[in-house]
């Protein structure tokens, strides 16, 4: 979803918050709170961490912490830190002097001086590399950089925002995230809840969305019967909000009904639901997550919340306790094979 402001629909498309009580789309009670410590925490002027799957709008609650606080008119940049690489991280994130290193033709500020008295939103902070999060965690301790090819530090007057889908607790466990860089970031925690968590406001969504791509692209307003809209809102939903609002406006450039994904297929034997086996649910979880995905490994891994080599070694166990366990999601998908259109 490219206009992250549909999310909610008080926000407009330059991302600025307007003058209302009610700025959060849906009567969800756990989105209500949130909404609240939002709000408390923009006051604050505090570190916050948004946590929550892919497509659930994380990086519309830092615009709102942005926005609803203090450095409402600041800048506010975002990092992508799935994306930094070691060698130019530092100088991404904290900036450079002329000839610090080779092709540094000029000074740079780096992100967190160029969003001097604004907000820093650290998109992905759990894929950051281990390397860099040391710097990270100073930065926020001593509120300074030191830029690549300097000796003297800079104090530096930002608000961090940090996003992830990953469950830092269990990154921490397994090593591959700092304890201490955890808790900093942890000042306040706002866990956004996934769009099937939320199902009474399904319907609020889908009318929102109808409206707002039936006056951008000049069609009827689409409004679904009793029967659609029981299907969108027993629909699992995984990539959540982002995905519904593709769906429906996929509808809107192609000019015909909004249309789910392939419907999950029945379970199979033993694998019906609820059981409490938790080898049985892994693999019931990663069997899901790759027909939802046709297949498509990497993003399968980011549905379950998990690296992609995870992924590959929770297929390898699957293979090992069960042969052919890690492969039976194929059965009557043919990822490379789709169903032609009728």
């Amino acid at each position: 979803m490219s206009n992250h402001s549909s999310i909610f629909p008080s926000i407009d498309s330059a991302g600025r918050s307007q003058a209302r009580a009610d700025w959060v789309l849906g009567q969800n009670l756990a989105v209500r709170q949130i909404a609240r410590h939002a709000e408390r925490a923009a006051q604050a002027d505090c570190t916050v961490l948004i946590s929550g799957e892919t497509g659930t709008g994380k990086e519309m609650w830092g615009r709102i912490v942005h926005e609803r606080g203090p450095r409402a008119g600041k800048p506010y940049i975002p990092v992508n830190c799935a994306a930094l690489t070691i060698t130019l991280a530092e100088s991404q994130l904290f900036g450079h002097e002329k000839g610090a290193f080779t092709g540094a033709a000029g000074r740079s500020l780096g992100v967190f001086r160029a969003a001097e008295g604004g907000t820093v939103f650290l998109d992905e902070v759990g894929e950051m590399p281990l390397e860099l999060q040391p710097k990270l965690l100073r930065v926020l301790q001593q509120r300074e950089v030191t830029p690549v090819g300097s000796s003297h530090p800079e104090p530096i007057n930002v608000q961090v925002v940090a996003a992830t889908n990953r469950n830092l607790e269990e990154e921490v466990a397994e090593g591959r995230f700092r304890e201490d860089l955890y808790y900093r970031l942890n000042m306040v925690e706002l866990r956004v809840p996934a769009l099937r968590d939320r199902v009474e406001d399904i319907p609020e969504f889908i009318e929102f969305f109808s409206r707002q791509f039936a006056q951008r692209y000049n069609r009827p307003l689409w409004q679904p019967d009793a029967d659609t809209l029981k299907r969108f809102c027993e629909f699992p939903w995984p990539g959540n909000v982002r995905q519904l609002s593709h769906i429906i406006e996929q509808s809107y450039v192609l000019d015909c009904a909004p249309l789910l994904p392939h419907a999950e297929p029945q379970q199979r034997g033993d694998s019906t639901l609820p059981f409490m086996d938790l080898n049985r649910l892994r693999n019931a979880a990663v069997s899901q997550a790759l027909e939802t995905t046709r297949g498509h490994k990497g993003r399968a891994a980011k549905l379950l919340g998990v690296h992609a080599n995870t992924l590959t070694r929770l297929l390898a166990q699957m293979e090992t306790e069960q042969p052919g366990s890690s492969t039976a999601w194929r059965k009557g998908n043919n990822p490379r094979r789709p169903a032609k259109p009728r």
